[in-house]
């Protein structure tokens, strides 16, 4: 079995008024060395693979096709075993 934590994020190119406001909200409480926010999301996703090639696989088609957007949306991935 294998969990894998799953990073979304918006793409850089991609505008995030999410990651703007709260940029601007630490601003105004005097964090003013903040330069940039991003807002994403993180997910944790169990898979009862049998290998690590397996596993690999299944998580990239599942964060393709339904964890993120491809056409706005960047993904990352960390796999580890469990027992």
């Amino acid at each position: 079995m294998y969990k894998a934590i799953i990073d979304v994020t918006l793409k850089q190119s991609v505008l995030d008024p999410q990651g703007v406001a709260v940029k601007g909200s630490l601003h105004s409480l005097g964090y003013e060395s903040v330069s940039d926010v991003r807002i994403g999301k993180r997910m944790e996703v169990l898979l009862e693979s049998v290998t690590l090639a397996e596993a690999e696989r299944d998580i990239e088609e599942i964060c393709k096709k339904v964890l993120s957007n491809p056409v706005i949306e960047d993904f990352s991935y960390q796999l580890e075993e469990v027992a």
